[in-house]
């Protein structure tokens, strides 16, 4: 945990926001995996974390904003659990680590939840994305639990992804420590990248280090010579030479925060002459956004300068034709390119995606387009300083897309369909970093890992 003193004053923050009614924060609890004593590793919820920071399963908040109370809910270990579990602190020692003095038994919160209720006060509470927490959100306030993602409540939403979105030194500072694991997670596939190795050697290595550095992966690694699947979670092919392995992953702190790196590497430690026209297309692209990238300009419009570096190099190359900046108007980049720019990062790797992406990255004025492709980016709006944001080109040839797209004579003014059939052997190329939106521009964050051609293949050939 931080100082209590952080945790005081973000709940001071949301008090001075919300004004009225009060905030329920129901924690995570353990999910057994294939009976009750064996459990999935546990993770606390993101939002609980944020406003308490105790990471144990099975405990409640709520925030009075007419008394300006805070109350933290749990039940205390019995002797049968320290048996399994050894010594365990109390409900009020870890409340007082967060600067809440006032506890409450568990038990007691469906009796309070209702007596609020029946004074018709307004309970505030986020959208549940656990079946567990669902039903216990339904049960406690008397509603269908399939229809609580409606009832959540909008202001408190706003209010979170406000605070949020603005990132503390000390959680940016976490957020290094993730890239610094990253950093070592990324090195060591870069090593083992050689043909004969299965992907779940490299997969089984990179999660070894992101557990014995912090909390384990931020999210499921992508680890796969089949790159061209955006989100390939598959693990079982044997690389050859002049495959190329797309490494997404990324690694949470012991406080979870999180990092979430991309690199793509040429089997056998040698990009030959196709694989690198294109990644140098995508590491312009990347390097070029994280370049412009500043307070005012928008996620938006960086991607769509991204899309059209990519348009411009495929043009180049012969498997894109006529004018970029109309192909990319018209969306026919996204054969190539079919998903967003980048995302927020922060306690959650997709950042307060549970909260809804429409919330954290459109607003009234800047409305989700419904362009294929332009319909995944998750953030178009303006930066800010304090903004920590993914910056994620790719390029990908995708049998499946380019099949219905040739039948269909989609966009054969900009699409060489002949040329890019030769291409669809090619797999993918992604290129990730992550940035810090400052006063005057935006600082990549962590150490630098190798990215160009030159600096990955050496990495490659050593030991």
């Amino acid at each position: 945990m931080f100082k209590s003193v952080v945790y005081e004053k973000r709940r001071a923050r949301l008090h001075e926001i919300m004004k009225s009614g009060l905030a329920l924060f129901i924690g995570n609890v353990e999910a057994p995996m294939n009976y009750p004593g064996n459990t999935y590793h546990f993770r606390q919820d993101s939002s609980f974390i944020y406003y308490f920071g105790i990471d144990i399963p099975g405990l409640a908040g709520i925030m009075d904003f007419d008394s300006g109370k805070d109350i933290i809910y749990g039940t205390d270990f019995d002797l049968d659990d320290i048996v399994w579990m050894g010594p365990q602190p109390t409900v009020k020692e870890l409340a007082l680590k967060c600067g809440v003095k006032q506890t409450s038994s568990l038990s007691m919160l469906s009796e309070i939840i209702n007596k609020e209720k029946t004074k018709k006060r307004k309970i505030h509470f986020l959208p549940p994305y656990r079946g567990e927490t669902r039903l216990t959100l339904g049960s406690l306030l008397r509603e269908n639990p399939c229809q609580l993602d409606t009832s959540a409540s909008v202001e408190l939403i706003k209010a979170v992804i406000s605070m949020r979105s603005i990132k503390e030194e000390l959680e940016i500072k976490e957020i290094e420590k993730a890239l610094d694991t990253g950093y070592d997670m990324h090195v060591t596939a870069m090593k083992m990248c050689k043909p004969g190795v299965n992907e779940k050697d490299i997969f089984g290595a990179l999660e070894g280090i992101a557990y014995s550095k912090g909390a384990g992966p931020s999210f499921p690694s992508i680890i796969s010579i089949n790159g061209q699947t955006l989100h390939n979670h598959s693990h079982f092919n044997i690389l050859k030479n002049n495959d190329l392995l797309v490494n997404d992953s990324g690694a949470e702190t012991d406080l979870h925060y999180a990092s979430d790196i991309t690199r793509t590497i040429p089997v056998g430690g040698k990009f030959n002459s196709r694989q690198k026209e294109i990644y140098e297309i995508v590491l312009k692209a990347n390097t070029e956004s994280i370049k412009n990238a500043k307070p005012g300009l928008s996620n938006l419009n960086l991607h769509l300068a991204a899309c059209r570096i990519i348009a411009s190099g495929l043009k180049d190359l012969g498997l894109m034709k006529g004018d970029s900046d109309a192909a990319v108007k018209a969306g026919a980049h996204a054969l190539f390119m079919p998903h967003g720019l980048g995302h927020m990062l922060g306690l959650d790797v997709h950042d307060m995606e549970a909260l809804g992406e429409n919330y954290i990255g459109y607003k009234s004025k800047t409305a989700r387009s419904k362009q294929f492709g332009l319909a995944y980016l998750r953030f178009a709006l303006p930066f800010k300083p304090g903004h920590v944001l993914t910056i994620e080109p790719g390029c990908y040839f995708i049998p499946e897309l380019f099949a219905k797209w040739k039948k269909e004579g989609k966009f054969k003014q900009f699409i060489n369909y002949q040329k890019v059939e030769s291409y669809l052997d090619f797999g993918g190329i992604r290129i990730e970093d992550d940035i810090l939106i400052t006063d005057k521009g935006n600082r990549l964050l962590g150490k630098p890992i190798p990215k160009t051609a030159s600096e990955i293949e050496k990495t490659c050939a050593t030991k």
